[in-house]
């Protein structure tokens, strides 16, 4: 399998150490294994994300020398292929409308004795016993395959699914299994999602596709073969297993690497006043996102330094798929 990493940014506000780090990590991992690396704009919940803070992230990201390898791919320019793609995973009777609020699925998780207090907001699969989502239910939808229909039609297919789904989240069953995996760097891992999490949301109550699904479809749809993220991140993985199985689809490779915490311990993050980066200052930010990542800080000119980084990099995480470093 060549490799193809990505670099994905919510543009809700501008990077900050933490994203930063990530995004080296990524790109780094990407160079050392002569890959390709892209950046995909994860804007698909459009009340939250907005269009000049994805432009500030790519201009911060330029200065401190990381540009895609490939065209910038929009989320919220893919809803034909999530709905697309939702349409086809109806078969597996797997799907089900849900009305519940947060409140309701709180109140039922507290009246619950088999689950700790609180401690995670598990879905207690109250609307599971609900007919499973089919073609039939909301729209007649053509058999020839997906694109060969007009614009028209697609309009008016997704105007019945809209309707049908009004006010209620499309949630997927999931199964008592536990998922393994072996992280790069964490090492061996398992979970049981419905433990965890219960049945997870896959179209939101007010129509956003949700982030586990866009995020599957996407790096199947680019050929994302690996995936570097921070570590707050590897609680999704379990869930996003069962859905490229669901789809029958081979499973990336995956690296969590540190946090950037506060002094407090809390995660760096713009809930946690992260101050955003400054492009001007960016050969600091960039030497202390490396010094995060255990790597050596460098006054040299930044694709120097990159290049250099790119060799410490695969001395931390060897693979011996690969050899000969290269870089540009």
């Amino acid at each position: 399998m060549s490799y193809l990493g990505r670099f994905a940014p919510s543009p809700t506000g501008p990077l900050h150490l933490g994203s930063l780090s990530s995004a080296l990590a990524s790109w780094l991992d990407a160079k050392a294994h002569q890959g390709t690396w892209i950046i995909r704009i994860e804007d698909i919940d459009t009340t939250r994300c907005k269009p000049h803070w994805s432009q500030w992230i790519l201009n911060q990201l330029s200065a401190c020398g990381l540009q895609s390898d490939g065209p910038i791919v929009y989320q919220s320019n893919r809803t034909e292929l999530y709905f697309q793609n939702l349409v086809q995973l109806m078969p597996t009777q797997r799907l089900y409308l849900c009305g519940c609020s947060r409140l309701q699925i709180l109140q039922a998780q507290a009246r619950s004795t088999s689950k700790p207090p609180l401690s995670n907001l598990i879905y207690p699969g109250t609307c599971r016993s609900k007919a499973a989502l089919e073609r039939q239910h909301y729209t007649n939808l053509p058999q020839e395959p997906w694109g060969t229909s007009s614009q028209t039609q697609h309009a008016k297919e997704y105007f019945h699914f809209w309707k049908f789904s009004k006010d209620q989240s499309v949630r997927i069953t999931v199964p008592d299994v536990c998922y393994r995996w072996c992280d790069r760097r964490l090492g061996e891992q398992q979970q049981n999602p419905s433990h965890e999490v219960g049945d997870f949301v896959l179209k939101t109550r007010d129509n956003h596709f949700s982030y586990q699904w866009a995020v599957v479809i996407d790096d199947i749809a680019q050929g994302v073969s690996d995936v570097v993220r921070g570590e707050d991140l590897a609680d999704n993985t379990p869930r996003q297993l069962m859905l490229y199985d669901l789809l029958k689809h081979t499973r990336p490779r995956y690296l969590h690497i540190p946090l950037v915490l506060t002094q407090e311990g809390k995660k760096l993050s713009k809930q946690t006043q992260a101050p955003a980066l400054d492009p001007l200052q960016s050969s600091l930010d960039l030497n202390r996102a490396a010094l995060h990542l255990g790597l050596t800080p460098s006054n040299h000119a930044i694709p120097e330094r990159l290049l250099h980084w790119v060799q410490e990099w695969s001395a931390l995480y060897k693979d011996p798929r690969h050899s000969d470093i290269k870089i540009g």
